[in-house]
């Protein structure tokens, strides 16, 4: 099923428990992390004001749908332009895997460490430009939501990228137009999956890129 926000909270958490093998416990974690993000909300905007009312449906049940993509192997995950902590913040929260969390926002970050702090999160915030982090860092999965376009992403995923590591980009309904103009620039081995909030959406899962004029 896609796309459709009109069932109830708890049916919502009742479909992660099942579908994600989230605990209990899990879920009282990330019902803290949508209290605090009700309360910041009234100070700061961290999320469009319209999805405020369907938070699990927009922004946990969509973060949590890039855990079957995660690789085996995965150890580590930088989360670019992480804003709200959709979808690296859940989806430490979800695995228990390291998240490094990088937000430009000095008071978004601030809202990260506190739910992090909240949640017992194993996350790492860091409060810089994703072109400012240093180079020798590297991480087996990068994700992002709604940060850029494509393009940038490949861009400021390239020099952050462990050898054989994957990036997982959450995107909407101009997705093929964003891989089309991509292509001019980046030779691309991806696969799609059809989001499970967002009927245009895409969950766009990329194993393999480098620059095109490297092969010339």
């Amino acid at each position: 099923m896609t796309g459709s926000s009109n069932n109830s909270d708890q049916e919502i958490k009742n479909r992660i428990e099942s579908e994600f093998n989230v605990s209990r416990e899990t879920i009282h974690r990330l019902e803290r992390y949508t209290e605090l993000l009700k309360t910041w909300q009234s100070k700061i905007n961290l999320i469009g004001p319209g999805t405020v009312e369907i938070i699990w449906h927009r922004h946990i049940l969509d973060s949590l749908q890039l855990v079957p993509f995660l690789p085996s192997e995965a150890n580590s995950i930088a989360d670019l332009g992480s804003g709200a902590g959709f979808p690296g913040l859940v989806l430490s929260i979800a695995t228990g895997l390291p998240v490094d969390l990088i937000e430009s926002t000095g008071r978004k970050a601030a809202f990260l460490r506190t739910v992090a702090r909240e949640t017992d999160a194993n996350v790492t915030v860091r409060n810089c430009r994703i072109e400012d982090v240093p180079t020798s860092d590297r991480w087996s999965v990068i994700t992002a939501r709604g940060c850029a376009s494509l393009t940038n992403l490949l861009s400021y995923a390239e020099p952050l990228i462990e050898r054989g590591g994957t990036c997982l980009f959450l995107k909407g309904g101009k997705w093929r137009e964003e891989l089309t103009e991509s292509l001019k620039s980046w030779n691309i081995s991806s696969m799609e999956e059809n989001s499970l909030t967002d009927d245009a959406g895409t969950i766009l899962k990329v194993t393999k890129f480098s620059r095109r004029h490297d092969h010339i």
